[in-house]
């Protein structure tokens, strides 16, 4: 029997349709064409074939595809409206859902055979722990990756990658190298951007010696406690070192008692520590939560001048402060550089796009959401920064998120948050530390011993 004869193709249709859409597994799918008179051979060869026949001809295996994500309602909202002419023009319908647990829900997915057509991943890393795994589809076989090269900086093309292949689309990023302040009550008291560190200490010093407090920090965060000084840490590290050795401090190459870690944590601990530079340091800053912190430099009177977060931090200033504009009330500038040969390089995060089964939906909702078309709907409607260098920064809704999107999209490196790439032993070691130092400076080679000791153990599996 010839394998290949259409109506065989229509025989097991049915088939071939429900185990694209992820109703059947693969040894499900093989059993019913057992049944239906085919060996399994045959079956194999019949699936690969009448899958290839309807990618050849454009149509879709599959009439949905659903996107696993941990996006809130507002996200939902938005991502609604970016699929919403991907639907009208393909008929492809997107089915989103979204869950607190990602890790949970991926591994008892993959387990049971049945994973999400599309996943949103928080980090590389853990990209790369399911490449590893072969449980996602090289990108790069489908899409233009010309045109990708083009779109997107190198960096996060490097970021997506795994074993020479393309595995992460780099959708909805966040800059982590923004400083916050008020342009009003920062020309008020005679202050100006500064460009480097030791710009930026000699303004601390010049607003504390004049009887305010320059910055404000918080660092409570539940039982996350201390991520906002990590970020701080993390920041400085890769303006310092670069990312050779950022990456290797990541990997654990490096010992956390090494020289380059203790200097940012020491630089860090200018700020944290500086005479007059936060009211009631340290253990205000212990005892305030971030988003708090995020308040006083907007307040009137204003209670400090310059804080530090990432670009998510409008959402709290204007959810205290309403009637506050964009550029007017509130600005950021960027971290300043601290070696020149490293200058433009600025931590953060992003939303990763994976694929983790392969039909012709798949493809074009993936081919779809690169582009800046796509990406542009939810720019526009804002709470989103794009990495793709096509999409209009006119479209951004004010000139604050606009200025945060164009530096990202001009960043020469950008690394992940260390402690997002670390193992979650080391990630909760690095926060608690960092509480331990800002309570105690004295005791940092002591508070380093002990992340190495965590370290040596977790990255031993």
């Amino acid at each position: 029997m010839d394998i290949f004869d259409h109506r065989r193709c229509d025989e097991v249709g049915q088939l071939v349709e429900a185990s694209a859409r992820g109703g059947l597994s693969r040894r499900k799918f093989l059993e019913r064409a057992i049944a239906l008179g085919l060996t399994a051979g045959s079956a194999t060869a019949l699936l690969a074939a009448c899958g290839a026949e309807n990618s050849s001809t454009g149509t879709s295996p599959a009439a949905s595809v659903e996107v696993l994500n941990v996006w809130s309602a507002e996200e939902q909202a938005s991502f609604s409206a970016v699929v919403a002419p991907f639907t009208n023009t393909t008929q492809i319908a997107v089915n989103s859902e979204s869950t607190r647990d990602l890790d949970a829900v991926l591994t008892t997915r993959i387990l049971a055979d049945n994973p999400p057509d599309i996943a949103i991943l928080p980090n590389p890393g853990k990209m790369q722990q399911l490449a590893s795994k072969n449980a996602l589809i090289r990108l790069d076989t489908f899409l233009d990756m010309s045109q990708i090269r083009q779109n997107y900086a190198s960096a996060w093309i490097d970021l997506g990658s795994y074993n020479n292949g393309f595995y992460a689309l780099f959708y909805k990023a966040t800059n982590k190298g923004t400083v916050w302040y008020n342009p009003i009550q920062f020309r008020n008291v005679n202050s100006h951007i500064p460009f480097s560190w030791s710009d930026l200490i000699a303004l601390s010093g010049t607003i504390a010696k004049s009887g305010k407090y320059p910055w404000s920090m918080g660092v409570e965060s539940g039982a996350a406690s201390g991520w906002p000084a990590a970020d701080w840490i993390t920041e400085i590290y890769l303006k310092q070192s670069g990312p050779t050795m950022y990456d290797q401090w990541v990997a654990h190459k490096i010992p956390w008692t090494d020289a380059s870690i203790k200097s940012a944590f020491q630089l860090f601990g200018q700020i944290a520590g500086g005479r007059g530079y936060i009211t009631g340091a340290p253990r205000s800053i212990l005892a305030t939560g971030f988003q708090q912190a995020s308040y006083e430099p907007f307040a009137s009177p204003p209670q400090a001048y310059l804080y530090y977060l990432g670009d998510f931090t409008p959402g709290f200033i204007t959810s205290q402060f309403p009637h506050a504009k964009p550029g007017t009330d509130f600005n950021f500038f960027p971290f300043p550089t601290i070696n020149a040969q490293y200058q433009g390089a600025v931590t953060g995060g992003a939303d990763l796009v994976v694929a983790m089964r392969d039909n012709s939906a798949v493809r074009e909702l993936v081919k779809y959401l690169a582009t800046a078309e796509a990406q542009t709907i939810w720019v526009k409607r804002g709470g989103f920064t794009s990495a793709n260098k096509l999409v209009d920064l006119g479209a951004y809704p004010n000139p604050v998120a606009k200025a945060s999107a164009e530096m990202l999209t001009a960043a020469t490196t950008f690394r992940f948050g260390a402690d997002d790439l670390m193992p979650p032993a080391v990630e909760a070691a690095f926060w608690k530390g960092t509480l331990n130092f800002i309570n105690d400076q004295n005791q940092l080679e002591s508070i380093l011993s002990e992340i190495e000791s965590v370290a040596q153990q977790a990255y031993t599996f």
